[in-house]
């Protein structure tokens, strides 16, 4: 599959990229896709969540009443889960909710990602390789509304760290910037348009043919 390629002015320079069939035509595998998608969302989360239970709560360990014969639930000290202002029963502490995922799977899982985003119209776009003389926001939202990607939510995937670029897009909305060495699977579905320089598709195809 072949795509044009354009420039910052979003205008065809002539030039086509030959998409990798061993990464751009595979058949996508969905439940790879899930695993890392779960796995992605999974590593967001703190995990600081906490709540005290009755050996923490601050309060008196006399006993209230009796054991029995009272008529109600048998309670101890005033930090019991039964009472108002007593300790939580098997609550959340905090942990990790990561899990551990092979390299293949999640390797074809960005295949995947990729694949269904080449059977998309014009869902990837791939730009020759530029930079910002200066951070400047207006810069990039120019770039977006010359790509007709503006309205749209984008991933723009660069060979490297690029602080001008990354400056200049922090604020737009519906924007985002990775590097080659960090696309991941949730991003890339994530975005209605991949726009790719001509490097980082380069290192893209590198890293998943190993």
């Amino acid at each position: 599959m072949e795509v044009s390629v354009l420039n910052r002015k979003g205008e065809d320079t002539g030039k086509k990229v030959t998409l990798n069939e061993a990464i751009f035509g595979i058949e996508p595998n969905d439940h790879a896709i899930y695993l890392d998608v779960k796995q992605y969302l999974a590593n967001q989360r703190q995990g600081t969540a906490k709540t005290k239970e009755r050996s923490e709560i601050s309060g008196s360990t006399r006993k209230l009443g009796r054991q029995k014969g009272g008529g109600g639930a048998r309670r101890g000290d005033i930090n019991s889960p039964v009472l108002v202002g007593g300790g939580r029963v098997f609550g959340p502490t905090p942990r990790d909710y990561g899990f551990k995922l092979n390299k293949k799977v999640k390797q074809l899982a960005r295949k995947s990602a990729l694949a269904y985003k080449a059977k998309e119209e014009g869902a990837i776009l791939v730009i020759e390789d530029f930079t910002f003389d200066a951070p400047k926001t207006k810069d990039f939202i120019q770039l977006e509304e010359n790509l007709k990607v503006a309205d749209k939510k984008s991933l723009l995937v660069l060979p490297g760290a690029d602080k001008n670029v990354f400056l200049s897009a922090r604020n737009v909305k519906g924007a985002k910037l990775t590097t080659a060495s960090q696309l991941n699977t949730y991003n890339v579905l994530d975005a209605a348009t991949l726009v790719v320089t001509e490097k980082a598709l380069e290192q893209i195809n590198e890293i998943l043919t190993k």
